[in-house]
């Protein structure tokens, strides 16, 4: 798929400054570029490596110009960068259809724009949009809605009473509405607390691969809109996570905590059950969040404390050898001065 220069401009949002005409086929890395491809600079420091590489045109951003390349001008390089390689490389359109290996209930509703693929099972009650995309070996339980343009990739398995909006990618391995995680113990051994609630999905989320997402003990564990959540992730029942949230691998959340919008939690972290974090919430790579989090807070560490608060630590940390050693001179002099017995 090829575009002129200024048909992309005109889909970044960019001015061109060169040849409007120049035709563009691709989208690649300084490294890699060739003859009709086009790269991004999204620094000064990095327009040099650009300039320097075989492409064919740059999205930059600023009075940059070049004597040998096409310039594409825009206000953020990098988002105008996420649009042009949507623009080049477009998801495959859905290609209507029921896969003949697959099963589906008689009581399930399903759009004739949505692709069924191979071996997908669609349960009793099930509603599926148009456009939506069940790529193979998918299990969608009964009673659960899929809006359109959802996208399941192989193997996403989706328990009973899910509910997921518009435009929701999710990748595979990934288990909606799971079992959550619930015991009371009594006689000597614990006794399941059956859950019995369910899992909305708002517009526009993206769930990355063998990530489980549990259902609520009662009433629903919710995703918002717009939240954009990474590989290897678990989700504990009652949990909401807010708008617009960015959360990165191997992060888990316990059950009944709330999650503000626009928070992001780096890798690796822990956050446990009943919490409240506000809204825009930063937390750190590997912390250990045990308390209430306010509103834009960013918290790091293990328990997690105001950033701030961490550092001084993580320095106190640094300085305790040359304490130490400092400490066993100052008992060594102590002792030269104490009296002879």
């Amino acid at each position: 798929m090829s575009y002129t220069a200024a048909s992309v401009a005109k889909e970044v949002g960019g001015e061109v400054i060169g040849d409007p005409a120049l035709l563009l086929t691709g989208f690649a890395s300084a490294e890699r570029a060739g003859k009709g491809d086009l790269i991004f600079a999204e620094k000064d420091a990095y327009f040099e490596a650009a300039e320097a590489s075989g492409a064919s045109a740059i999205l930059a951003s600023g009075s940059l110009t070049s004597a040998t390349k096409v310039i594409i001008r825009v206000q953020n390089p990098r988002v105008a960068a996420a649009k042009a390689l949507a623009l080049f490389y477009p998801d495959p359109v859905a290609i209507p259809g029921i896969h003949p290996t697959a099963s589906i209930d008689p009581l399930a509703k399903i759009d004739p724009l949505a692709e069924i693929g191979p071996f997908c099972a669609v349960g009793a009650c099930v509603r599926i949009g148009a456009r939506t995309v069940l790529m193979g070996g998918n299990h969608v339980g009964r009673d659960s809605v899929l809006g359109t343009d959802v996208r399941l990739y192989p193997n996403v398995v989706i328990y009973p009473k899910t509910q997921i909006g518009n435009r929701v990618a999710i990748h595979a391995g990934t288990v909606i509405g799971s079992d959550g995680y619930g015991y009371v113990f009594a006689a000597g051994k614990h006794l399941k607390m059956p859950q019995v609630g369910h899992v909305e999905i708002h517009d526009d989320v993206e769930i990355g691969a063998n990530t489980a997402i549990d259902r609520g003990a009662l009433g629903p564990t919710v995703i918002g809109a717009g939240t954009k959540i990474d590989n290897q992730v678990h989700v504990a029942h009652n949990v909401h996570i807010g708008r617009h949230c960015l959360i990165m691998g191997q992060v888990g959340f316990a059950g009944s905590t709330h999650l503000g919008d626009y928070g992001v939690i780096a890798s690796q972290s822990g956050i446990a059950g009943h919490l409240k974090l506000g809204t825009q919430v930063t937390v750190g790579g590997k912390s250990g969040v045990m308390r209430d989090v306010a509103d834009k807070e960013v918290v790091l560490g293990m328990p997690a404390v105001p950033d701030k608060q961490a550092k001084r630590q993580w320095i106190g940390i640094q300085k305790l050898p040359d304490m130490l050693l400092r400490i066993r001179e100052l008992e060594k002099q102590v002792a030269e001065l104490m009296p002879k017995a």
